[in-house]
């Protein structure tokens, strides 16, 4: 068992045998949010990879009964291709030359046990989200980071979250020259909307609530 930050729970598994890049902090934010939003409706992740911010949201789906959609198409994001920054050997396909997170998310879902409660929709966040009508507790939004693929999950899922559910973004850097940009624009661009409430800022996890 790996201890939270927060007190009030205990996760399933050591979450840093999970790769990815969110901050415990940060992951037991969404817990504690998506505790409360389950009351309001399933919840929603953009950009699930290999499962580490799942871990915190399934586990609080479990605990609620809820069901915890998990958006992603496993081919990794720009910086995770063959030759940049974030490129990872273990998540490469060799024969087929592509990125392939599948594999390590579905063993991320059975050593956390929380298969019983999370949906993995294997496709882009636009195609997933095609003919989407449910309506949402909680949005994750943590997929590609480019402007454009920010964009088009704010677009495409930000309606979605219901009265009263919550809206959390990550990787949220001010300063251009720590992060990029594209994740705090649409974050900027929600709370411009006057659709959001500001319920703060925990890292670079920024967290809204719907109106």
């Amino acid at each position: 068992m790996s201890d939270s930050l927060d007190p009030s729970f205990s996760l399933p598994l050591e979450i840093d045998s999970v790769k990815g890049f969110l901050d415990p902090v940060e992951g037991a934010e969404l817990y504690r949010r998506a505790l409360d939003a389950c009351a309001l409706g399933p919840c929603l992740e953009i950009g699930s990879y290999c499962g580490k911010s799942t871990v915190y949201l399934g586990q609080a789906c479990k605990s609620q009964n809820r069901t915890l959609f998990a958006v992603d198409h496993h081919r990794g994001s720009e910086e995770h291709q063959l030759g940049q920054e974030y490129h990872d050997p273990e998540i490469f396909d060799d024969g087929l030359q592509v990125v392939d997170t599948f594999k390590l998310f579905r063993d991320t879902l059975r050593r956390a046990d929380i298969e019983s409660h999370v949906v993995p929709l294997v496709a882009s966040s636009l195609v997933a989200a095609r003919d989407w009508q449910t309506p949402l507790g909680l949005v994750f939004i943590d997929g590609g980071h480019s402007f454009e693929a920010a964009q088009s999950d704010y677009d495409s899922w930000a309606p979605h979250v219901t009265s009263g559910g919550v809206l959390a973004i990550h990787d949220l850097f001010p300063d251009p020259d720590t992060g990029g940009q594209a994740p705090i624009t649409i974050w900027r661009q929600a709370l411009d909307s006057g659709l959001f409430d500001d319920l703060g800022v925990v890292r670079t996890l920024g967290v809204l609530r719907r109106r």
